[in-house]
């Protein structure tokens, strides 16, 4: 098993959630994170002050997927994810020794 954390623009998570939900994924986690890449963040003036925003906002969602499953995950994330522009984010693959799922104390790929 691998968990999948991807990191991308808030206004894409509905369009890569429901392509994820497409393919068969049934569950993530999602959470707002804030952080920067290559662009180093940017500036912006509010009142004829220029403020640094360092820390951007992003979505990072995580999945825990079978291995056959860890490319069409990949691919589905980067064909909704991408913009084409700076920023659009990352993927991480991160193996996974063990899944148990609490309710039920099922372990591995049936407790994903």
């Amino acid at each position: 098993m691998k968990k999948i954390e991807a990191i991308i623009k808030p206004f894409k998570l509905d369009e890569v959630k429901d392509a994820l939900v497409e393919i068969g994924i049934g569950g993530m986690t999602v959470t707002e994170v804030k952080g920067f890449g290559q662009q180093k963040g940017h500036t912006e003036i509010y009142r004829g002050t220029e403020y640094v925003i360092d820390f951007l906002p992003k979505v990072k969602i995580e999945v825990v997927v079978k291995d056959e499953d860890v490319e069409k995950v990949i691919e589905t994330i980067v064909k909704t994810a991408q913009t084409g522009r700076v920023g659009d984010g990352k993927i991480f693959v991160l193996p996974v020794e063990d899944v148990i799922r609490i309710r039920t104390g099922e372990r591995g790929d049936a407790a994903v």
